[in-house]
């Protein structure tokens, strides 16, 4: 064959050629369902013939805009996730390219408000979260700048201690669910914001969603252990993050109780908890069958040595779903069914 002719055959062959190529599953996302997704990689490794699938903690909406990037080989196979995935994240993935997605929901997480073992517990209603962090808050009828400065300033059974709540920033899923389950829960306690939330939802959510920015609560990245570390060296400092954080480090924090609920497996389990939520993650239909693996991972992951009540996710902290549901969602993930927003 003479060069040229060669050159274009090599080009052709080049188009031809699938768009991914590798040999090993790549995952981002959310900094909750990392340690599960971790565990998950490290068995899948070991038992299934693959490769150990490479996970990094991006932080849920991080995650999903490197998995909406695109298909291909420079691209993530799947977005882990602490919160379902937004339709205009949707929007972006089809944009991209990324039409066809599979949800697989891996079980559920409380968001617990922790302190340090050694420090005074505290039992907080989701009104006193509300009033302790947002940036605008009642005051005689009016929203008014947040004027609270000490825990004792909103109930004078709290503390008498500067308000400091170290949490996850607005790219993270548990960001996101927290202002949804806790601070718009506790903005529904003040009846001119249910009054607002009636008549324009959209400016309720700007009050509600608003986390004040005077240095009570302190953006603390995706690194859920930098949190754990930062309340045991301060004794009046408080934290947000997932319950499972709390199970890996009950030797050094406590999760405090919520409108009289505390943040047990079984509390959360049966929804008696006020801040939980589910747990995902999401999987590139164009990249099973190019990089190895992927639906025997989503196999592993719903199997029942991972994510039942007995399963080792289970031991970490995850809040299993109940049997039916378990197998019900295994059965549509494996037949790799597309997702789309309920």
């Amino acid at each position: 064959m003479k060069r040229p002719l060669l050159l274009v055959a090599l080009g052709l062959a080049a188009i031809a050629a699938p768009a991914t190529a590798r040999d090993q599953i790549r995952i981002v996302g959310s900094s909750t369902v990392y340690p599960f997704s971790t565990a998950v990689a490290e068995q899948f490794g070991r038992s299934r013939g693959f490769k150990t699938p490479v996970v990094e903690s991006t932080g849920t909406g991080g995650g999903i805009k490197l998995f909406c990037s695109g298909l291909g080989d420079a691209t993530p196979d799947i977005a882990n996730a602490s919160r379902r995935m937004k339709d205009t994240e949707l929007a972006a993935c089809q944009a991209a390219g990324v039409s066809e997605i599979v949800e697989v929901k891996i079980g559920y997480d409380g968001i617990v408000i922790a302190n340090a073992k050694g420090a005074k517990p505290i039992a907080l209603t989701k009104q006193q979260i509300f009033q302790a962090l947002a940036k605008q808050v009642p005051v005689n009828g009016k929203l008014v700048p947040n004027p609270y400065a000490k825990w004792s300033d909103i109930d004078k059974a709290l503390p008498a201690v500067r308000i400091e709540v170290l949490g996850p920033p607005p790219t993270s899923g548990t960001r996101d669910a927290f202002v949804e389950l806790a601070m718009e829960g506790g903005a529904k306690a003040f009846p001119m914001l249910a009054e607002l939330k009636a008549k324009d939802e959209d400016g309720f959510k700007a009050v509600a969603h608003a986390i004040r920015e005077d240095g009570a609560y302190v953006e603390a990245g995706e690194n859920d252990n930098l949190i754990v570390q930062k309340l045991v060296a301060n004794p009046n400092a408080f934290g947000v993050f997932g319950y499972s954080f709390l199970e890996e480090n009950t030797d050094k924090v406590r999760g405090n109780s919520v409108d009289g609920v505390a943040p047990t497996f079984e509390a959360i389990a049966d929804g008696s908890y006020g801040i939980s939520r589910a747990l995902f993650f999401y999987v590139k239909k164009a990249h099973v069958g190019k990089v190895p693996g992927l639906k025997e991972f989503i196999a592993a992951f719903l199997s029942d040595a991972a994510s039942s009540e007995d399963g080792y996710l289970a031991d970490r902290g995850l809040i299993p779903m109940e049997q039916a549901e378990r197998v019900a969602v295994r059965k549509s993930a494996l037949a790799l069914t597309q997702f789309a927003l309920k």
